[in-house]
């Protein structure tokens, strides 16, 4: 679910926006992806105990897991800074300074992590999920066009247009986020989950797979009913698509704004924590929310310096953070088929996995999935180099 975080909804705002209901046939493929990719992280977790990027660094080496964790840490960096953006944003729609807003969520984030223990944070994270059924109920106030979004729901729409390229990697890089596979796997190691107790881990991650491509849905066809039915546009970030459902009635309106801040503080503490998770476990630090601070001090100053980081930059007037936004969901569709190919290599060892290794159909849809998605990323570099040369 926190894959729709502030990023994730311009994102599909934007498609939804700016070319209606034809992105909407990319939702199924995505969640069969997000399934198949998912639960081979939490099985991975439970069979051999050890975080995504501790098992890159063990079978690949140093060198290899630094220049991952760096290429994440960049992409990340930028998407804390979108989901600060998310929660001044929204709270500025009841006039509500950045200037304390910002703040105001950084530090109560901090505490979260800092002074709980992982029970208590996964609590916090279980009821911040049930509020996305906001975007369930403003997309249905929007009263969209249900026979179109039913038609392009199944109905593949594929243009060479850089733009459309681009926003369907995007559409795939903030729903099956690179950092996501790492957090899961870290968080499935940190339970304590195991191989005997796996099944009740897989039927949640399916769960949240599914609910997360219907909360994916409802925006889409929010903003393909209320603005491309319209003219179609660009956004300039996911409040504009909020204030685009203003006409009609304040509740679609207010459930989009509240739905935007929910998103945004949820994620705001899931990426630091995520990002702190993968890079200490890749470079061998201790980590867990289940340490105090004197026993995982590298994870815990990561963790901070990127809520300070991430939230001071938010305050920095003029600061072009619509694009650095879809550039990162971008960067996270390109940076994809490289942690996909890690995963697929490890989850097939069978030193590793023994009897849990892939299935052929697994294999099938992860090996599709990363040919796809570079075929992707050189089309949209074909199409861009053309567009250039003209």
């Amino acid at each position: 679910m926190v894959d729709n975080d502030a990023g994730g909804i311009f994102t599909y705002s934007q498609a939804g926006a700016k070319y209606g209901y034809l992105p909407l046939w990319t939702l199924l493929p995505i969640t069969i992806l997000l399934i198949v990719t998912q639960e081979m992280c939490s099985r991975m977790g439970a069979v051999t105990g050890k975080g995504l990027s501790d098992l890159i660094r063990e079978e690949y080496g140093l060198r290899t897991t630094f220049f991952m964790m760096a290429a994440l840490v960049a992409a990340n960096l930028t998407n804390v800074m979108a989901n600060f953006a998310g929660v001044a944003s929204s709270l500025e729609l009841f006039h509500v300074t950045r200037y304390i807003s910002v703040p105001l969520a950084g530090a109560a984030v901090w505490l979260l992590i800092v002074k709980g223990n992982y029970q208590r944070v996964e609590k916090v994270f279980l009821g911040a999920t049930a509020l996305y059924v906001c975007y369930i109920v403003s997309g249905i106030l929007v009263k969209p066009d249900w026979k179109e979004a039913a038609i392009y729901s199944v109905k593949p729409v594929l243009m060479l247009d850089p733009g459309y390229i681009a926003m369907l990697i995007g559409m795939v890089g903030t729903s099956v986020a690179p950092w996501m596979q790492f957090y899961l796997q870290a968080a499935v190691v940190e339970k304590g989950i195991t191989a005997k107790d796996y099944n009740e881990s897989r039927l949640e991650v399916i769960v949240g797979c599914v609910a997360m491509s219907v909360i994916a849905f409802f925006i889409i066809v929010a903003c393909a009913g209320a603005i491309h039915s319209n003219g179609p546009r660009d956004i300039q970030d996911a409040t504009d698509a909020a204030l685009g459902l203003r006409p009609f009635g304040p509740y679609a309106y207010l459930l989009f704004c509240a739905g935007l801040f929910n998103a945004s503080l949820f994620a705001a503490c899931i990426l630091p924590l995520s990002t702190a998770y993968t890079v200490c476990e890749g470079l061998g630090f201790e980590s867990g929310v289940n340490r105090r601070f004197a026993e995982a001090p590298v994870f815990y100053w990561l963790f901070t310096g990127l809520i300070v980081l991430g939230g001071s930059v938010i305050l920095i007037p003029g600061f072009p953070l619509v694009k650095m936004i879809l550039a990162s969901q971008v960067i996270n569709g390109i940076l994809l088929p490289l942690v996909l190919i890690f995963m697929m290599l490890l989850v097939n060892k069978q030193r590793l996995m023994k009897k849990w290794r892939n299935n052929a159909l697994y294999n099938a849809i992860g090996w599709t999935a990363v040919t796809v998605l570079i075929g992707l990323t050189c089309a949209l570099l074909a199409v861009t180099l053309r567009d250039l040369a003209r």
